[in-house]
């Protein structure tokens, strides 16, 4: 890294508030009831933070919010962990129904829930916990929530809007500073390390990952940054992300060490033109197909189909792939407040990759990109 580079402004946004962690929950609630469920199971993970602002550390000791329409939230908490629970944001909207070891915790739940009903479950709940349930009660059924209500978390307030739209610029500053950074000559591990210290430079908490692939390997969509050595002449594909106050940004462009062949370029432009055919397709009431069907149609036609071999985009909010997907068979309208990602890509195996990526929202007449980084093959040293 240079470290010449002026950090940018931080000050993050104000926290949300245990009235917007209520209104969430029964909004959950309410949406469960309409799906024709018995309410919603709840386990640690990122449907559990965007509900109540509560993170505990996922062991086998059972941890579950139960949100049924008419009662009131129950989060189910070994007793050791109740007094963080009962400090988290909106823990003044929960009831804690807290179990000691020794006790069963499966017992204690029952208790919640009642005889049978279908309830949705986390997809990230434990196999250990969903069977425990099913043994106390062996009339209720479940069904993965991603299923039963994928729409729950994609559409953003205000609120989420400004911390998406933070995270991207954020994003957007660790791409600019990585162009000062040299190329060749070094490992790829090398340049992924400056992108993760560039992140956290620009105010993300978390890095979850920094793909740098450089040469052939840019042809693996999901190349883990290794040990080749960066060679004058490669295309690099640059793909990073992580969480910053809590919401995720994710963008991908293609830069070249050096001139690029009359080829690379003709790829890179039209991979270029893609991406823009997909945002422009961006606009409320299309579906989500649409926008894949409209990226996909410009590499198809120029002869590439077959090397696009990745969907064009995933949701993105408190994680930085979720619900809605761009995939051809996904007829979900889109709705203003929707994020995703819109990443055409083109890979010629042994040779190189082109992906470009940016995270847009959709507003009440189209949509509006939350990366704003020039699109264009840069040249780096």
């Amino acid at each position: 890294m240079t470290g010449t580079s002026t950090q940018p402004e931080s000050g993050g946004p104000a926290p949300f508030t245990a009235a917007d962690y209520a209104a969430r929950m029964r909004r959950a609630a309410e949406a469960a009831d309409a799906a024709g469920l018995a309410g919603l199971l709840i386990a640690p993970g990122p449907d559990l933070v965007w509900l109540t602002g509560y993170r505990p550390v996922e062991t086998e000791r059972l941890t579950l919010l139960v949100l049924r329409t008419g009662h009131d939230p129950v989060l189910v908490v070994p007793t050791l962990e109740a007094p963080d629970a009962a400090k988290a944001a909106g823990g003044p909207a929960l009831t804690l129904r807290d179990w000691t070891d020794g006790k069963d915790p499966y017992e204690a739940t029952a208790s919640v829930l009642g005889a049978g009903g279908r309830y949705g479950i986390s997809d990230n709940a434990w196999a250990l916990h969903l069977l425990g349930l099913r043994e106390r009660l062996p009339d209720a059924g479940h069904v993965a929530l991603t299923r039963a209500l994928p729409m729950l978390r994609a559409v953003k307030d205000a609120a989420e809007l400004d911390r998406l739209a933070a995270a991207g610029a954020a994003a957007d500053a660790t791409y600019e500073e990585i162009l000062k950074v040299p190329f060749g000559g070094r490992r790829e591990r090398e340049v992924a390390a400056d992108l993760a210290d560039l992140l956290r430079w620009s105010g993300h908490a978390q890095v979850d990952f920094t793909i740098v692939a450089s040469g052939p390997n840019g042809a693996n969509p999901h190349h883990e940054a290794g040990e080749r050595v960066i060679e004058r002449g490669d295309m690099v594909v640059l793909d990073f992300g992580g969480l910053k106050d809590g919401y995720g940004s994710d963008t991908s462009r293609t830069v070249h060490v050096g001139e690029p062949t009359d080829e690379e370029r003709a790829v890179h432009d039209l991979v270029r033109t893609a991406q823009e055919a997909g945002f422009q397709a961006v606009r409320p009431g299309a579906a989500c197909q649409d926008v894949d069907r409209a990226a996909r149609a410009v590499i198809a036609d120029a002869g590439y189909g077959e090397y696009f071999i990745h969907r064009t985009g995933h949701g993105i909010g408190v994680t930085t792939h979720e619900p809605p997907y761009m995939i051809e068979g996904e007829e979900q309208p889109l709705v203003p407040g929707m994020c995703f990602s819109v990443e055409p890509g083109v890979y010629l195996p042994g040779r190189f990759g082109v992906r470009i990526e940016d995270i847009v929202t959709v507003t009440e007449d189209g949509g509006r990109r939350l990366n704003n980084t020039p699109r264009e093959m840069a040249m780096v040293d």
